[in-house]
């Protein structure tokens, strides 16, 4: 059982990397990937602890990408963590996160929450400070019901504690998991919600740029999405993934390896790692 699209503390998952392999495996998972945002610093703990739990681990990421003024994102599947183009990268987007995230606490200061920067960050630990913490905060002090609901009223475009943010080039993000060794994967497509022409734009541009592969079956979509997200994958020839986008069992409706199968007529991604 693969699931090849995971977040940890490292950036906005609610289990750390250890925690997330044992919760994997005993969910059955075999082949785990830990990609988490802009970031490869769970990878070790995760080796450790799958090896432990008797599963395997895919070394990835989860890049955020600026397109057409849009945020996409591109997993890193099988890279090097120590890949020097790869980490100078992550990096820089670590540094927009953080620059972002003090952005983000001047603009809820401003609108009567005061503290939020301050909180996230002791919420977010070791790991990124992302807008998760933030929300999670913004629960914690009642002024939202739910995580979501939290990004709808405060961190949502037009939101008060909303923050444009300026993310990698398509084509730099794919090379930096190129030369890595990795494959690049188009995550979550139907997430983005683009109308057919732009969709196919995106992947034209994405494949153009040495992407292989575009996550097919993901967590939050519907039945309706896969088989969208197939036909994209026969008629750019694109490789196959599959991924739960776990960041929390908050999010009932997402399971870690919970997930559909394939179709049977799609090559799936692993076998570029292990035909």
């Amino acid at each position: 059982m693969y699931d090849l699209h995971t977040h940890s503390t490292a950036s906005d998952g609610a289990y750390s990397p250890a925690e997330l392999v044992r919760q994997a495996a005993a969910a059955g998972v075999t082949v785990l990937a830990l990609t988490d945002h802009d970031s490869t610093s769970g990878l070790d703990e995760a080796d450790a602890a799958a090896l432990e739990a008797g599963i395997q681990l895919i070394p990835g990421v989860e890049i955020s990408v600026t397109w057409a003024e849009k945020t996409i994102h591109i997993v890193g599947l099988h890279v090097d963590r120590h890949s020097k183009v790869l980490q100078q990268g992550l990096n820089h987007l670590q540094a927009t996160r953080v620059e972002r995230a003090q952005e983000i606490g001047r603009r809820l200061d401003r609108y009567g929450v005061p503290g939020t920067f301050e909180a996230a960050r002791e919420m977010a630990g070791d790991g990124m400070i992302t807008r998760t913490h933030f929300a999670r905060h913004l629960v914690l002090l009642g002024l939202a019901g739910s995580v979501s609901d939290a990004f709808e009223r405060f961190l949502a475009r037009g939101k008060p504690g909303y923050v444009p943010t300026r993310w990698a080039e398509m084509t730099d993000a794919v090379d930096w998991i190129r030369k890595a060794g990795g494959v690049a994967v188009l995550a979550h497509p139907q997430r983005y919600k683009l109308t057919a022409s732009w969709m196919r734009r995106l992947i034209g541009d994405f494949k153009e740029c040495g992407g292989v592969a575009i996550e097919v079956v993901s967590g939050a979509a519907t039945p309706g999405d896969t088989q969208t997200s197939a036909e994209y994958a026969r008629r750019f020839q694109l490789y196959a993934s599959s991924g739960s986008d776990f960041h929390s069992p908050e999010t009932a409706w997402i399971k870690l390896g919970r997930l559909p199968t394939l179709p049977a007529d799609l090559t799936p991604v692993w076998t570029l790692w292990n035909p």
